[in-house]
């Protein structure tokens, strides 16, 4: 049957599917609505099932806070082409819109979220269709505290969240934000750093002291030194500050606010290190 530009229109802002696929997809239904949006949302199905094996490295990572609550993810694609376009920029957005609203636990949370006409699992699938790439939700977390701040690197592929004890200057949480974006600490300090990756430090220092020909009496001593000089690289508070190399964070902090400190951040990047 013919198919009218208006209706191609109308159900391209439907569906955010491509002219002919709304063409085809109208063709096929005969003109009903309901029964075109169905054959695009298929046809995303399929797409996201003949992809399935492919890598998506490549996405939007997106933070916002609404003040004492913040949230980050990524919408991960195959392309970078994909991941730059407007359409994709917008739909991540919606989708960190909407988690932050409902201040969603997990990323499954944020997939059952409605949006359109099903879900937001849905609306990926159906995007999915449309580009002709996998795509995939991914990266998500979450803050909250008194000021819960972010920071987003230029061009979508990092960012970070942080939540600190107190209410803090808009200027100090972004700072620690790009502190936790630029130096990527383990953890906020020596307690919080993982029982696994501690141990691993430590056999390395200790094989590392043994090459150099330690001896074996001194070996604990110098592994200890070596793991005090991984807290320093590795844990927040410890970290030099960068935009002050003659304190640390946990100093600055400190001299900002009495007592400041972070009690939680997440960061999340596309970027190989």
């Amino acid at each position: 049957m013919a198919v009218s530009m208006a209706d191609i229109t109308h159900l391209r802002k439907m569906s955010g599917a491509g002219m002919m696929d709304c063409k085809n997809a109208l063709a096929e239904a005969e003109g009903d609505f309901d029964k075109a949006m169905e054959i695009i949302r298929k046809k995303g199905q399929a797409v996201a099932a003949k992809r399935s094996d492919r890598d998506a490295s490549e996405g939007c990572v997106l933070a916002k806070s609404n003040g004492e609550y913040a949230a980050v993810i990524a919408l991960k694609c195959e392309t970078d082409f994909v991941a730059k376009n407007a359409d994709f920029v917008a739909l991540t957005t919606e989708i960190l819109d909407l988690a932050i609203a409902n201040k969603c636990a997990d990323v499954e949370a944020v997939k059952a979220l409605p949006m359109g006409t099903g879900t937001i699992a849905d609306a990926i699938t159906d995007r999915s269709g449309i580009t002709g790439e996998k795509m995939e939700l991914d990266g998500y977390g979450v803050v909250e505290g008194p000021t819960a701040a972010f920071y987003i690197h230029p061009g979508n592929k990092l960012a970070t969240i942080v939540s600190f004890n107190q209410a803090v200057d808009a200027q100090v949480s972004r700072d620690i934000a790009m502190q936790i974006a630029a130096m990527n600490p383990v953890s906020i300090n020596p307690e919080g750093v993982p029982a696994e990756v501690l141990e691993k430090e430590k056999t390395v220092a200790a094989e590392k002291a043994r090459e150099e020909g330690k001896p074996e009496n001194m070996i604990e001593k110098i592994a200890l030194g070596r793991i005090n000089k991984f807290y320093k690289e590795a844990c927040l508070l410890q970290q030099e500050f960068v935009k002050d190399g003659k304190m640390t964070v946990g100093e600055y902090l400190e001299k900002t606010n009495k007592g400041l400190t972070v009690t939680a951040f997440k960061r999340f990047t596309l970027n190989a290190e």
